[in-house]
């Protein structure tokens, strides 16, 4: 006889995805100009606020000089009128200071906060315009292939290289509907590529969709995986397993000792020395073995072989090996 064992049983999904990067940008200019410096090299990783490339500024830095020599200009007239102001309150307090004259310095100093103001702005403006000179990366990444070479004209939102943080990387793959109650974030996922054939890459479910596409009835699912050798890419193909769950103690079965009837499945034990009949119900089926979640336990004595003659309430005889053959009836 064969004892009912028990062992692991891992529910999977299978599906198909397509790599992203974790974070991905086109590196374009803000503002028109010639590119005086390009400071990577194709394929090169970068990091965050590093200077890839850096336009022509000495026009704009020639007029950023002259736009804080005129707010320099501007603060002075304003503090000199300030303190004619200050001179003449106090002057006024003493009845020597008309009212005409006090409203006119008033009017002149607000006058002058305004263009004191406006070149101030004006300053910061040119700075901002200064800084859009130099595109710096926004994330640690590896950069592509450069489209552009250095002394080149180009206008804004002219592409210049990607950037692509594959240190992890996403991956998007989609699930029938029928799944959606039986996903989670953090279940583990196994991707393959035909790229490399022997290796599985492991990560998690981060995303479920909210919604369910109601032409191919399925979901959108997202997971991660960690990439430190950068060996996914973005765009590749992948076959992907989702663990949907696993079960350590699951009672197994040979295939061979199921005996199926009608939509139902049976199995033969025995059980006092003699034969019995039961219905089970099947789960999870695996290479030549079947899980049972109901209608048997571990540790019952199973007939895998001669079930063709097996008889309920027949006497077993117990040959080969502590196997049951065909009972004597």
């Amino acid at each position: 006889m064969q004892p009912v064992k028990t062992g692991v049983v891992t529910e999977r999904a299978e599906a198909v995805g397509t790599v992203r990067a974790n974070e991905s940008i086109t590196i374009a200019a803000k503002q028109a100009g010639n590119i005086a410096s390009i400071n990577f090299q194709e394929g090169q990783k970068v990091q965050a606020g590093g200077v890839l490339v850096e336009l022509e500024s000495k026009e704009r830095r020639g007029n950023l000089a002259q736009a804080k020599a005129d707010a320099d200009q501007a603060r002075a007239q304003r503090d000199d009128l300030k303190a004619q102001f200050d001179r003449a309150r106090a002057l006024k307090s003493t009845g020597n200071m008309a009212d005409s004259r006090m409203d006119t310095l008033e009017a002149q100093l607000r006058a002058a906060d305004s263009r004191l103001n406006s070149t101030e702005a004006r300053v910061q403006a040119m700075e901002a315009q200064l800084d859009d000179l130099r595109i710096a990366a926004p994330f640690t990444g590896r950069v592509g292939m450069r489209q552009v070479s250095a002394g080149a004209l180009v206008t804004v939102g002219v592409a210049i290289t990607t950037l692509d943080d594959i240190a992890k990387v996403k991956m998007d793959f989609t699930l029938p509907e029928l799944m959606v109650g039986r996903l989670k974030p953090g279940q583990p996922v196994l991707a393959r590529s035909p790229s490399f054939k022997d290796r599985v890459f492991q990560g998690e479910v981060t995303v479920i969709d909210t919604r369910v596409d109601q032409t191919t009835r399925s979901v959108r699912v997202n997971a991660v995986f960690d990439n430190p050798d950068e060996a996914l890419r973005p765009g590749m193909f992948m076959t992907v397993e989702l663990i949907l769950d696993r079960r350590e103690n699951a009672v197994l079965v040979p295939e061979e000792a199921l005996v199926p009837e009608a939509l139902r499945q049976y199995v033969f034990l025995v059980k006092d020395g003699r034969i019995e009949r039961r219905e089970v119900v099947v789960g999870q089926r695996t290479a030549g073995e079947v899980e049972i979640t109901k209608g048997l336990q571990a540790g019952e004595s199973l007939i895998v072989r001669g079930l063709q003659r097996a008889r309920p309430g027949a006497a077993a005889q117990i040959v080969n090996g502590g196997r049951p053959n065909a009972p004597n009836i």
